[in-house]
């Protein structure tokens, strides 16, 4: 506790600091009002223009007029808004170490914390891959502060909550749980807050998926997403108001949402930045082509395994030339190509990937089918999955489906017919057997059925109005 003595309290801060150790940790020794006072602040947090006329009211202070405790100080003689007092030397800490202010007054038992506190951050600039064709262009940044604002503005409620609460123990972490009171779980509410506690994590490394890594625990090997992640505020205020929970994590530039289905994760702003046909269109031609993302190859290896089961009006999807390397290979070196080639994209200097993208088509499209080393019809459908996966923004079902993909490629290589159904069977089950974070179905409303809310997911209709 602050004891009042300031050479004492400001020993023991500086230990505690590494003041004179750490070049960004900066303590400035000042008198005001006939009292020694000490204040304490990181460099790079710091409102420089704010702090100077701070400091220039409090040196204008005379004796007289000096009160003799920190709450009175605040009251009546500290011109700004956020400020507070606290005698807890760890939680004076944790705030000095989140950017606030800290000023110790000789005769003080408390210590005096002002929020004056700036972060380096980006603009609110448009996400570079949750994008829309039409609709808001703000997207969320690094600072959670911002992030929360971003929210706010767009639900003037008094039921809206944000919640603060920190994880790690190193790090500590700001997380921010967003959600409607009336329309949220009370249930989920409660489980996610005790799970944020009970994180005996060192630090939240992976920020988000550090977090989601702790809430969700077991059944590792289900790669199908429990969470629903999105960088437009716009979507994130969407499910607050739909009663859903959203999470946001100091540093990242997206937000959680749970609990999330399959049908939320395939959900997009763009169905409802256009009329409820046209949404209800781009809805389905989504859900379509990510089944069809998982089924194709598998489809086209089985029935080149069994030509007679082509009707003669299809036969054009035959094999022109006998493959020089087996179907399956084939495919298997070409799934492990895509993956190479975006993360050749992710380092690629933007100046060079233009001509490197024009030299990876060319060697890979062409030269690998003139050299022997692709069909031509293999190449041609695993260019149509590389392309639809972009269809839906969610990296994680993405791979979900490549890894279901993979497994039903290897099955029917194997096992012909039977490991093809083998392999649809263990997709169906790991997609039903599947839960959210509410320990509800993860293909609701298809299971359990509820008629209604899958006509909701699958057909776009019209924002139904409050009385509705």
């Amino acid at each position: 506790m602050v004891s009042g003595r300031l050479q004492e309290d400001a020993a023991y801060l500086d230990g505690r600091l590494g003041v004179g150790r750490s070049y960004d940790v900066v303590s400035r020794k000042i008198e005001f009002g006939g009292r020694d006072a000490c204040l304490y602040f990181i460099d790079g947090f710091c409102k420089d223009e704010l702090m100077q006329k701070l400091l220039q009211y409090f040196m204008d202070l005379k004796p007289q007029d000096m009160p003799q405790n920190a709450a009175e100080l605040l009251k009546k003689h500290i011109p700004y808004i956020e400020v507070d007092k606290e005698a807890d030397w760890e939680k004076i800490v944790a705030g000095f170490l989140g950017g606030i202010f800290v000023l110790l007054i000789d005769g003080y038992t408390h210590a005096v914390l002002i929020d004056a506190r700036t972060y380096p951050a980006r603009s609110v600039e448009e996400p570079e891959k949750d994008k829309t064709l039409r609709g808001s262009k703000d997207g969320f940044v690094e600072t959670v502060v911002f992030n929360t604002a971003l929210i706010r503005r767009r639900i003037r409620s008094e039921d809206l909550r944000m919640e603060m609460t920190s994880a790690g123990a190193s790090s500590r972490t700001d997380i921010v749980l967003c959600y409607m009171a009336s329309r949220v779980s009370p249930s989920l509410l409660t489980e996610v807050r005790e799970k944020i506690a009970g994180i005996r994590a060192d630090a939240l490394t992976m920020n988000q998926e550090s977090l989601a890594e702790c809430l969700t625990g077991g059944r590792w090997f289900n790669p199908f997403p429990k969470f629903k992640y999105t960088e437009r505020p716009d979507a994130a205020a969407a499910q607050i108001l739909e009663g859903n929970l959203v999470i946001l994590v100091d540093n990242s530039p997206s937000a959680m949402v749970l609990p999330t289905t399959l049908f939320d994760v395939l959900d997009e702003a763009d169905d409802y930045y256009f009329p409820p046909v046209t949404g209800t269109y781009l809805r389905l031609t989504r859900f379509f082509i990510a089944f069809l993302t998982y089924i194709l190859t598998p489809t086209f290896l089985l029935l080149m395994q069994n030509p007679q089961w082509v009707p003669e009006s299809f036969s054009f999807i035959m094999l022109k030339e006998p493959p020089n390397i087996p179907l399956i290979w084939q495919f298997l070196l070409l799934e492990l190509a895509i993956d190479g080639l975006k993360l050749a994209a992710v380092n690629t200097p933007n100046m060079l990937s233009t001509p490197l993208s024009v030299m990876a088509a060319l060697v890979l499209g062409e030269f690998s089918v003139n050299s022997g080393w692709f069909s031509a019809e293999v190449m041609l459908y695993m260019a149509f999955v590389a392309i639809a996966n972009y269809t839906q923004s969610n990296y994680e079902l993405g791979y979900a489906l490549k890894f279901m993909r993979i497994l039903n490629l290897i099955l029917t290589a194997l096992f012909d017919l039977w490991g093809y159904i083998a392999a649809v069977l263990i997709a169906a089950v790991l997609t039903a057997a599947n839960r959210t974070v509410a320990h509800k179905s993860y293909l609701y409303p298809l299971i359990p059925w509820d008629g209604r809310k899958l006509r909701q997911k699958l057909f776009r209709s019209r924002l139904p109005s409050r009385e509705e």
